[in-house]
């Protein structure tokens, strides 16, 4: 399918980046949408885009200025809602493609949220824990005017934690002149943050995983699984694979790739990357120089939670397993969908696979209105109910439709943004 799309004045119209990723996966949507499909385009433009300047004194004396964005896709069915990531080369067409992301996924399992995304051009690497601190809240006090427990809350994302959000809540606070616990989730546990928060993600894509393997007729014991990125989802995912009986023979992350067709002890590997930062130099596992060679692992569960765009045209004929779970935010191009799609490769696309981070923010979020918080016990509960709902529901359109998943969470989602805007109508 090819569209020409508007390319908004801001963007490159030679390369829009992972914007136009989006927008393609819109178009394929849009002849399932019925009477919808006139509000279409909607979905095809952020309602706000936030770009600032975040400057910052660095510890030598100089000033230093980076780049930063806050982009609110949609707000039809609830406030936005979506992480803040830190990474030298994020883009505004990135950060537009997220934040839609964020709309279908919210709409998808069903929490009262639009979608919203941030960032700053920033390498956290090369920042001291002051400098670290002063581009975090420079960067808050920047967007706090489009922001706040009711509009757009923020959570965390790439190189960004619970200590980020901390600052982050008490920037707000002080600008508002009253504590709002509820302007981030993803906090602390002392500052109103969640129990099961900090796996929720990982633990969304083992929820699904096991409902998508038994779809399949794949036993989980004995199932090997290889994960690319080992950082806060991707080390859960692997962890509570290993507890329900898979090997793990493969884990890629940005310094290395190890290999064990006997299978990862996950929890020394997890201690190892505690300890060093990356799975490089882990000793119980064959290490592999080519990274391309990670594609061609026997697996067969891949979970790709790195950065977005990994599987493409160029790499997907080489990937063996029958399941992929999206653990990362757009890893995977439409090509390569297409390509695996003709290989018999069961997708569970990110906006489902990779929605129990925001689905336990939405409970902190709650807990946080409230005042009133539950056992980790009941959010494991209650995460794992709302994941495979939303799987069964995205599965009997997928069945129904004989459409992909990514295809009918898409259709799920979208439709329920769009009955929203319907109703509410356009104002003025």
């Amino acid at each position: 399918m090819s569209i020409q799309h508007e390319v908004p004045s801001y963007l490159t119209p030679r390369d829009i980046g992972p914007w136009g990723v989006y927008l393609e996966q819109i178009d394929r949507v849009t002849p399932y949408l019925g009477t919808l499909a006139r509000w279409v385009e909607t979905l095809k433009r952020p309602k706000r885009i936030l770009v600032v300047d975040v400057p910052i004194e660095r510890d030598d004396g100089t000033i230093a200025h980076f780049e930063g964005y806050r982009v609110q896709h949609n707000t039809s069915r609830g406030p936005g809602k979506g992480g803040v990531r830190f990474h030298q080369d994020v883009t505004l067409s990135e950060v537009m493609a997220l934040s839609a992301w964020m709309t279908v996924k919210n709409a998808a399992v069903n929490v009262p949220y639009g979608g919203a995304k941030g960032g700053v051009r920033v390498d956290p690497r090369q920042l001291s824990m002051g400098e670290l601190q002063r581009v975090t809240r420079r960067y808050t006090s920047e967007i706090n005017i489009i922001i706040g427990p009711t509009k757009d809350i923020p959570a965390p994302d790439v190189n960004t934690n619970e200590k980020i959000m901390a600052w982050m809540m008490d920037t707000y606070s002080m600008n508002e002149g009253s504590t709002a616990t509820g302007v981030v989730t993803g906090k602390p546990i002392s500052l109103g943050g969640s129990l099961g928060r900090q796996e929720a993600t990982g633990r969304g894509v083992f929820v699904v995983g096991c409902e998508a393997a038994a779809r399949k007729g794949m036993d989980i014991r004995g199932a090997r699984v290889a994960v690319q990125g080992f950082g806060n989802v991707g080390s859960v995912a692997a962890r509570l694979f290993a507890e329900a009986g898979a090997r793990v023979v493969a884990v890629q992350d940005h310094a290395g790739t190890i290999v064990s067709e006997a299978g990862i002890d996950v929890a020394a590997l997890q201690a190892h990357v505690g300890q060093h930062g990356s799975v490089g130099g882990y000793r119980n596992a064959e290490s592999i120089a080519d990274r391309e060679a990670f594609w061609d692992v026997d697996c067969d569960i891949l979970v790709p939670a790195a950065l977005e765009q990994q599987i493409t045209a160029g790499n997907a004929h080489r990937i063996k397993a029958k399941i992929i779970l999206e653990g990362a935010n757009g890893p995977t191009t439409p090509a390569a969908d297409d390509i695996l799609h003709d290989k018999g490769v069961l997708i569970v696309p990110d906006v489902i696979a990779n929605a129990g981070g925001v689905t336990v923010s939405y409970f902190e979020w709650v807990q946080d209105f409230s005042s009133f918080f539950w056992t980790e016990d009941e959010i494991n509960l209650r995460l794992t109910r709302i994941m495979r709902d939303a799987f069964e529901s995205v599965w009997q359109i997928s069945v129904d439709k004989k459409v992909s998943l990514r295809t009918a969470a898409f259709i799920v989602a979208c439709t329920r943004v769009l009955q929203a805007r319907e109703m509410r109508g356009l104002y003025p």
